[in-house]
């Protein structure tokens, strides 16, 4: 059987002879299966690059749309620092206004401030204590009857440490934990360590060694019932039933027992029960120039 074919005629220019070329019907399929695949490739490869192009443009967008998110977080966690730092130091603030006046506060809310907590005064007992402080002297505390001291060197009326008060009397949120609340039966006095103490009366050491919360501990018995607390300290210079006088030297601050940092814990107990300390302070020489600026009415 004769195999069918294309024939191509050739015609040349200058010299009119004719070529004729014998082309297979199957090698004509074959370049036209070729070219078609070779069609396919070529759009396969322009659509992968379309494609590539396109995935490379979203991603550069993607970047610098990250690259400002991450300049504007950057903003945002630089305001947050800022706000956090004013919050504590309002918080300290409200805390030494509190303590320097007596005037209690309770938290509607969250316990912490920074968790939009409403911090609200409780209004009678504040008009209360302010009226106290208002019409209380030495001379009223000392006719107290469970305020009588044997002298007027006994009296707890002077500050131990040269400091500011970063905690007061009363109940307060766990410093540890940060849940729950508990009693602070005395105040807090920033000071750093080595920090001389001195005794606010005259008295006669009843304690002077570690306790499990407090630290190194002395405790001076003054008199009356009357009883001064100086914990967390990191030096200890007298000892169990050595006799004091006011101001002397009996120790350095530190962060002995239960502390975060190093401050003086001070306490007042009347009768073996404790008291705020401040209603002394109040009266005590030796008090810190920011507080009496601070806190004037």
């Amino acid at each position: 059987m004769k195999q069918e074919y294309f024939v191509v005629v050739l015609a040349h220019s200058l010299r009119g002879r004719l070529r004729r070329i014998h082309i297979p019907h199957h090698a004509v399929y074959v370049i036209l299966a070729l070219a078609l695949v070779g069609c396919i490739s070529m759009f396969g490869f322009v659509a992968s690059y379309a494609r590539m192009a396109w995935k490379v443009a979203n991603y550069n967008a993607l970047k610098r749309e990250a690259d400002s998110l991450r300049a504007r977080y950057q903003k945002l966690q630089k305001e947050v620092s800022q706000t956090d730092r004013q919050l504590a130091d309002l918080e300290l603030y409200a805390t030494e206004v509190s303590v320097a006046y007596g005037i209690k506060q309770k938290l509607e809310g969250p316990s912490d401030i920074a968790a939009e907590g409403k911090l609200v005064p409780s209004f009678a007992e504040s008009v209360q204590d302010y009226d106290f402080l208002r019409s209380t002297d030495v001379l009223t505390l000392l006719n107290t009857p469970a305020r009588r001291f044997r002298s007027a060197a006994s009296i707890p009326n002077l500050w131990p440490i040269d400091g500011r008060l970063i905690g007061g009397f009363g109940d307060r949120v766990n410093p540890f934990s940060g849940e729950g609340r508990e009693m602070h039966s005395g105040v807090d006095i920033s000071g750093k360590i080595g920090t001389p103490i001195h005794v606010t009366a005259d008295g006669i050491v009843i304690f002077a060694d570690m306790n499990a919360g407090y630290g190194r501990l002395v405790v001076v018995d003054n008199g009356g019932g009357v009883e001064t607390w100086y914990a967390h300290m990191s030096k200890i210079y007298v000892h169990s039933g050595q006799e004091v006088r006011r101001a002397e030297l009996i120790g350095e601050v530190g962060m002995s027992g239960r502390v975060t940092a190093p401050h003086l814990h001070y306490e007042v107990h009347v009768n073996g029960r404790p008291m705020n300390p401040y209603q002394y302070l109040a009266h005590a020489s030796m008090l810190p120039q920011a507080s009496k600026d601070a806190f004037s009415f």
